[in-house]
């Protein structure tokens, strides 16, 4: 009587493996009418369905995108805040020792390391500037932090 079970069992077990090698194999034959019928009514491979699927793809990356973002425009602004600190820093340093020794201080348009320097931050604080709409004020006129704050929360 065991043997009758297992072999019972056994049976049942091939029947299903059976019918979802049979499902599996109607699934494969629909997936490939579908496909031939999608190239055929989308040239290039414009398939609705995976059009949609990338779509969707992109609107949840989307909101990683931005506040990866903003972390690095912030991150950006940090380190020309710092960078400007400590290079404009030193050079009041130079130019203080400079002139403790008589030697003579070159002005900013024949420094052009230091000119280079302006420029890229007067770059930065333009790009800041016309995220904000603000174009009116001159770079000294306000805190770029503030500028920054106001082009990310504008953002949203």
């Amino acid at each position: 009587m065991g043997d009758h079970n297992f072999q019972h069992n056994h049976q049942a077990i091939d029947g299903l493996v059976n019918l979802l090698t049979k499902s599996n194999h109607e699934l494969t034959m629909v997936q490939y009418k579908l496909d031939k019928e999608f190239q055929q009514i989308y040239p290039d491979n414009a398939n609705p369905m995976k059009l949609v699927s990338r779509i969707k793809k992109v609107q949840e990356d989307l909101p990683i995108l931005k506040e990866q973002c903003r972390e690095l425009l912030a991150a950006k602004q940090d380190l020309i805040d710092k960078a400007s600190a400590i290079l404009v820093g030193n050079r009041n340093l130079v130019q203080r020792m400079q002139a403790s020794l008589d030697i003579p201080i070159a002005n900013e348009s024949e420094d052009a390391s230091f000119a280079n320097f302006k420029q890229v931050i007067d770059e930065w604080t333009g790009q800041v500037r016309s995220r904000t709409r603000d174009e009116d004020h001159d770079s000294n006129s306000e805190d770029i932090n503030k500028l920054l704050f106001s082009a990310i929360v504008q953002g949203n």
